[in-house]
């Protein structure tokens, strides 16, 4: 079982309560908009006003399952992605900084996440705060205390949320549940899981036997030009700053490190 590279981890930059919840508050306009009434009996044949977070990798396949929806707000650190999304969604407003979108927020109904993990919190908190809908792309937190955060402000929106596991959505994990719910396999007492490949720390030869795209066993020192595209600040957000590195960016190169993602098992 791969894991993340702890090279990189250091426990005096964690991001406190107060800085989380004034960031993803106050700084993002919910104290501006207050929390205003959740959506409910909403007419089946209207359609969703969605304002996406992230639109490369996952966000270009997240955006796909709502493209029949109004989409109403694109939003990326990456230039190079919204624009090449913006074309297909002309009268989508656009952002690099996804505190800025929460300063109109009436201009959408729900948000789906995309974004690096790190910042899948900071993203999805605003927006149950201020009683939007929210799909988030796993996992839906970087830690623990993120997640009953995220739980407790779900819980007081009532709104829908969901977090994007896409495969537990397919036929055979559905009859899965259901041989297990049924009591047609008898009582399960263990349960085992593994993966085929590691993205965490691993020397070169092992990233070669399992066909990976990085190797990783120390943090790197060395820093590279910012792509002309990439808006480096804000795509660390949260994070502790560090010299860009290609071997951050792109993704999926940035799940290998702690303070970005949280390795193979996400």
């Amino acid at each position: 079982m791969g894991k993340c590279s702890t090279s990189d981890h250091n426990t005096s930059h964690v991001v406190s309560r107060r800085s989380f919840l004034g960031a993803s508050a106050v700084g993002a306009g919910a104290a501006v908009f207050g929390f205003p009434a959740i959506v409910r009996g909403q007419n089946l044949n209207d359609k969703l006003n969605i304002a996406m977070i992230g639109v490369g990798g996952r966000g270009s396949g997240n955006l796909g399952g709502v493209q029949s929806e109004n989409i109403t707000v694109l939003c990326d650190v990456n230039a190079k992605n919204l624009n090449n999304i913006a074309q297909h969604f002309p009268k989508a407003r656009t952002e690099r900084d996804f505190r800025k979108i929460y300063d109109h927020a009436d201009e959408f109904d729900a948000v789906v996440v995309s974004t690096c993990e790190h910042t899948h919190a900071f993203a999805t908190l605003p927006a149950l705060q201020l009683g939007k809908h929210v799909y988030c792309e796993k996992p839906l937190t970087h830690g623990i205390w993120e997640a009953r955060v995220i739980r407790e402000a779900a819980a007081k929106a009532g709104v829908a949320t969901q977090m994007g596991t896409q495969i537990h959505a397919e036929k055979n994990y559905r009859r899965v549940v259901e041989l297990i719910q049924t009591g047609a396999v008898g009582k399960v007492s263990e349960a085992h899981v593994w993966v085929g490949r590691a993205w965490g720390w691993q020397s070169e030869e092992e990233a070669k036997k399992g066909n990976d795209i990085v190797f990783v066993q120390e943090r790197p020192k060395d820093e590279h030009p910012v792509p002309e595209e990439l808006d480096w600040d804000l795509w660390i957000g949260p994070a502790p700053m560090r010299p860009f590195n290609e071997v951050y960016f792109p993704g999926p190169k940035w799940y290998r490190w702690w303070d970005f993602g949280s390795g193979t098992m996400s």
